[in-house]
């Protein structure tokens, strides 16, 4: 059947021609007046919005996420009520990579979800992994710029990726996470998701939990070796895009299943390891997995750009009865996830529908280029003509007792707390004899592509600090020839 849709201007006025400019005679100058010419030739230098600094490659699906256990005796969010069924958004991504950059190179996986609850969104930004390479905020600029590009020649470099790493040894945990098997999953589909951060949970006596989330794939854990990384790099640079949007497509829609490590509020204050140090795992014989619901995705976007480009995760979208933690990690990204949105899609970015709560919303935030909201007096609070005055009954917000001196240092030192512990105990007790085997190929790989002698010699020891027959192995590698 043809379609006879008419053609028009982005107002809604058919146009004349999809082909021809208006020009004096068909061999004569091209009008000014041509206003849909002008409209499409505007637009299209508009295109693109500045991407994201990192996360930048990447692409996801709506699904819904569904309750399947009781866990409401750690928090009163509604979302997480038994039986409860919300519809939701995950963005997979690469962390370093630019846009354009391959699906299969080596490097953390983005997993970001937003939750459309009934009382408003809910946000959990995390990875494919449960650590990170850092637990200092301010050091957070300067990791993503070691692992992008250099200034004077526009490549990346390993010396600059090895450099940072070797010289902060709170990396070495993430780092043995990132060049072992799970480096470079098979799919999006399977490979786990974390919250990674330490977030907490109120419940409806107001007892406060810190907890973390684990989305554990039910597709099973697979990944790609780096030769097939390295091929698909070069044969399908968008491996991973393709293979979620292709899944869904044929009605095979992934999961996974939401399991919770909840930590009572008093525990923390005398956990061997720091709670909310984001380089360290808590072991699950302390605290065991709790199964919570499923979350499946069953829908592709239809606009890349309007659906997934433009979607904005944050983890300062905490619904009621779930907070945020003492992660100084965690707490800047509170602030940088919304800065990040503002500057790169504007100070309204939340009234872009990919983002909108599904809720009504009764804000006193006003115009702002991109603002489609209608705001009506008054405009301003307190205020005496009926204006929406906050309830903190409605709230259940996560607060916590903190006092002491201002001070510029690193957490405080607990039994556990060394770099090195849990990345060896990983390495030695986690992996089996193949995966060391392949962890020393990858590693070795990865420091013979021009990685400088001083910071080899860095690398080598740093290793070492991590599992001495390990360090060894990759340092034999090295010299005889990667």
């Amino acid at each position: 059947m043809t379609d006879t849709r008419p053609t028009t201007t982005d107002s809604g006025i058919p146009v004349a021609s999809d082909e021809h400019s208006l020009t004096v005679g068909p061999d004569g100058p091209i009008l000014l007046n041509d206003h849909y010419l002008i409209e499409q030739m505007a637009n299209f230098n508009r295109e693109r919005i500045p991407e994201r600094q990192p996360h930048a490659k990447g692409g996801g699906a709506f699904g819904h996420f569904e309750v399947t256990n009781d866990v409401s005796a750690y928090t009163s969010a509604s979302v997480f009520q038994p039986g409860a069924k919300t519809e939701m958004l995950a963005r997979f991504s690469t962390v370093a990579g630019e846009r354009g950059s391959p699906d299969t190179w080596r490097d953390p996986r983005g997993f970001a979800l937003k939750f459309y609850t009934d009382e408003g969104n809910l946000d959990i930004v995390g990875n494919n992994v449960p650590i990170f390479f850092i637990r200092d905020p301010l050091k957070f600029q300067h990791f993503i710029r070691s692992q992008k590009r250099r200034a004077a020649n526009n490549l990346r470099d390993h010396d600059m990726q090895w450099d940072f790493w070797t010289l902060v040894p709170e990396s070495a945990h993430m780092l043995s996470w990132l060049m072992g098997d799970r480096g470079i999953p098979k799919t999006w589909r399977h490979m786990n998701g974390y919250s990674s951060h330490t977030y907490s949970w109120v419940n409806a006596s107001g007892e406060l939990f810190w907890v973390k989330y684990h989305f554990k794939t039910d597709q099973g854990i697979e990944f790609l070796t780096q030769e097939e990384g390295d091929e698909l790099a070069g044969a399908d640079g968008d491996y991973h895009q393709r293979d979620l949007y292709d899944a869904i497509e044929a009605g095979n829609h992934p999961s996974w299943t939401l399991k919770m490590q909840i930590m009572p509020f008093e525990d923390a204050k005398t956990y061997r390891i720091n709670p909310f140090d984001l380089t360290k795992v808590w072991p699950h014989g302390d605290y065991p997995l709790i199964d919570v619901g499923t979350m499946t995705l069953d829908r592709n976007v239809t606009d890349y750009h309007t659906e997934m480009e433009q979607a904005a995760f944050e983890p300062n979208n905490i619904v009621p009865g779930t907070g945020l933690s003492p992660d100084k990690m965690l707490l800047a990204r509170g602030f940088s996830y919304a800065d990040a949105h503002r500057a790169r899609l504007g100070v309204n970015y939340k009234q872009i529908p990919v983002n909108s709560a599904k809720v009504e919303v009764h804000s006193y935030s006003k115009d702002g280029v991109g603002r489609t909201v209608n705001v009506s007096d008054p405009v301003y609070a307190p205020n005496s003509y009926g204006g929406p005055k906050a309830d903190p009954a409605k709230t259940n917000e996560a607060l916590w007792y903190s006092d002491g001196e201002m001070v510029r240092q690193a957490y405080t030192l607990r039994e556990e707390d060394d770099d090195w512990g849990q990345a060896g105990k990983m390495v030695r007790e986690v992996l089996d004899d193949a995966a060391r085997e392949r962890l020393v190929g990858n590693v070795a790989g990865h420091l013979s592509d021009g990685v400088s002698e001083p910071i080899l010699a860095r690398a080598f020891e740093y290793w070492k600090n991590i599992d001495k027959e390990i360090g060894d192995r990759i340092e034999q590698a090295v010299r005889n020839g990667g």
